[in-house]
């Protein structure tokens, strides 16, 4: 999983991407949405929050182009609960360190260091609702290869502008000169782009 030769890895974390939470009333008046997947009732029952992920992100994720993995505390659980709720296949789970449970007394995402050793110069997305200006900087001076760290807001979760903010970058991936944030509009999502594809 680890070649440099090989397409994109997209880093997926559940909660805040795909569970929203910390909404207001103001925001959400009747609560958050709820959906039903084709996973039934016993998932649902098991982890409540999961009706709050849109099963129709499955197909959306699945059609990027990128091998995912899962970048949760989750870990195993993501197969097991949210996995089959969108559709999808097991993943890989990314294997923490011991030592990343905390963050980095310079603000460094205790994921950061690992995603970046495991991508080990091949191109990645990582869509998380933690990443700061911090972990970009960090990722440009130690990831040999292109790199988007997309944050997502938490109170909404994936929404129609990730995906596309998403694929846009993906879709100049390939193309010379690439995606940098000098293409792309200034914002939460900008990349992380040097190095060849």
């Amino acid at each position: 999983m680890t070649s440099a030769g090989q397409g994109p890895l997209l880093f997926l974390d559940v909660d805040g991407p795909l569970i929203p939470f910390g909404g207001t009333p103001q925001q959400y008046p009747e609560g958050y949405p709820t959906y039903r997947a084709a996973s039934g009732p016993r998932t649902a029952a098991a982890h409540p929050l999961l009706t709050r992920i849109n099963p129709a992100h499955g197909p959306r994720l699945a059609a990027l182009g990128c091998e995912l993995v899962w970048a949760t505390t989750w870990m195993a659980d993501a197969n097991e609960c949210v996995a089959p709720w969108l559709g999808l296949p097991p993943l890989p789970v990314m294997a923490w360190p011991e030592d990343s449970a905390e963050d980095d007394p310079a603000g460094l995402h205790w994921k950061t260091r690992a995603l970046v050793a495991l991508a080990a110069g091949r191109p990645f997305v990582w869509v998380d609702d933690e990443i700061t200006a911090t972990d970009r900087a960090w990722v440009k001076s130690h990831h040999e290869g292109r790199a988007l760290l997309h944050r997502v807001d938490p109170r909404h979760g994936l929404m129609d502008e990730d995906f596309a903010a998403v694929a846009e970058w993906l879709g100049g991936l390939w193309l010379p000169g690439g995606p940098s944030a000098s293409t792309l509009p200034v914002g939460t999502h900008a990349p992380v782009a040097h190095g060849p594809p």
